[in-house]
């Protein structure tokens, strides 16, 4: 399946639920008297939905897994402050929610790096290289594989029994 729109991925639909769950964590008071801390990881967590978005609009499959490294990246740095979050006495009556939050950014992680090998194992250069020359060579090349195949099922089916 394509996607047309950023906003259709899966793995930027799950970064913009961390984004969330991020915010709705540092209300909490324990962040209160600890701005750094709630404004790092609050910069990750939105960084990582906004790399995704930022790197599918540009078209082209290797910015895009540029942006899809930072976003991995900054999905890496939101695990490691939720790990310091985790050891410290402040938030021990976050740890239910800091481990929900773990497990979501190691699934984004996941997501990303899946991504990113498809990308580089793909002829295709990007949305931005697609035009209707390309689409007419894709298609043909499409129904030229198809037909071979049927070929094949064909000739696979009418063997004679010698070989």
């Amino acid at each position: 399946m394509k996607y047309q729109r950023f906003e259709d991925l899966p793995v930027w639909q799950t970064a913009i639920e961390l984004g969330r769950e991020v915010y709705t964590l540092t209300e909490d008071l324990a962040f209160k008297s600890r701005h750094s801390v709630r404004d790092q990881i609050e910069r990750a967590a939105v960084s990582v939905s906004n790399n995704i978005a930022e790197g599918f609009e540009r078209g082209t499959n290797q910015e895009l897994l540029t942006f899809l490294y930072i976003a991995r990246g900054s999905a890496g740095e939101v695990r490691s402050m939720l790990c310091l979050l985790q050891g410290m006495l402040p938030f021990r009556n976050l740890e239910s929610e800091i481990r929900n939050l773990r497990t979501k950014t190691e699934s984004i992680s996941r997501q990303l790096g899946a991504w990113a090998r498809s990308l580089q194992d793909s002829d295709s250069k990007g949305r931005r290289y697609v035009n209707e020359k390309v689409r007419r060579h894709a298609e043909t090349k499409h129904r030229r594989d198809e037909f071979l195949q049927e070929l094949e099922h064909i000739r696979a089916g009418h063997k004679s029994p010698n070989g």
